[in-house]
């Protein structure tokens, strides 16, 4: 038995596992909606000619892509005072990053429904400052889902990038200060391309984490700023329209596929380091 026949013998039980598991039930999901309504491509139809169902899509997109683009500043800045700490102070820092995921995803939710609230820590704090006449409505808003997000997913932009900003090696930066470069020019030539990796990591499993995100937008943005995931909760569960559930999943699925490859090839393109 040669080596390469061996790895796929090893691994062939995992292979198999996961297509039981997940191929089948995706396979299930994109096969529901070509069996439905008049025609195989009726259910897609009926989604994208409607004006609602459009909307909700384009906001899900929005409010992910805004939330990839603020974790990826405050992830960065994060990481680098991390990576460039000391060994000890380090250890207590990733630990004050990895902490918040310790808590559930519903109950941190609810901490901003409690700090955002007309009679929350920001509303008696402004009310207090005489800043403001009377409480601000910040619920049910998409700034308030946005907001929850990049809370819930700054965490893991900044484990992401530690690892790879505490591999580039101190001596390219010093190389490149030596050579004239100013510390902008330095950061730009030599530790951004080499943070591509990190950086693509982090922004597929912000951008996928917040796209697909449920319990956050049910609980701040509620009916006003419906998103998919709740849309398909209410399809499948609410309505019983298994097909419409399936097609918006389809939908979902598809979008998050597609943003992540593009993703990936214009990161490349920018930076052949990482290709």
């Amino acid at each position: 038995m040669t080596a390469r026949t061996l790895a796929w013998a090893l691994a062939m039980p995992a292979l198999l596992l996961v297509l039981l598991g997940l191929g089948l039930p995706v396979l299930a999901t994109f096969a529901t909606t070509f069996t439905g309504g008049e025609g195989p491509l009726a259910a897609y139809a009926e989604f994208f000619t409607s004006r609602f169902r459009r909307v909700v899509l384009w906001r899900t997109f929005e409010v992910a892509a805004v939330t990839t683009l603020i974790s990826l500043v405050f992830g960065f800045a994060a990481a680098w005072v991390v990576a460039k700490s000391p060994a000890r102070l380090k250890s207590w820092l990733i630990i004050a990053a990895v902490f918040p995921l310790l808590t559930g995803v519903v109950v941190r939710s609810f901490a901003w429904l409690v700090i955002l609230g007309r009679g929350g820590i920001v509303n008696e704090t402004l009310l207090a400052l005489g800043a403001i006449a009377e409480p601000l409505s910040m619920l049910y808003t998409q700034g308030s889902v946005i907001v929850a997000m990049v809370y819930l997913f700054v965490p893991l932009m900044i484990l992401t990038l530690v690892g790879v900003l505490e591999s580039i090696p101190e001596d390219l930066t010093d190389a490149a200060a030596s050579l004239g470069a100013r510390p902008g020019a330095a950061f730009r030539q030599v530790v951004l391309p080499m943070a591509v990796p990190g950086l693509i990591v982090g922004s597929v499993l912000v951008f996928t984490g917040s796209f697909t995100s449920y319990a956050t937008p049910q609980l701040l943005g509620g009916e006003q700023q419906m998103m998919m995931g709740t849309f398909l909760y209410q399809r499948a569960m609410v309505t019983f329209d298994w097909t419409g559930a399936s097609t918006i999943a389809a939908v979902m699925v598809v979008v998050t596929l597609a943003t992540v490859l593009a993703m990936s090839r214009l990161a490349q393109r920018l930076n052949p380091v990482a290709s």
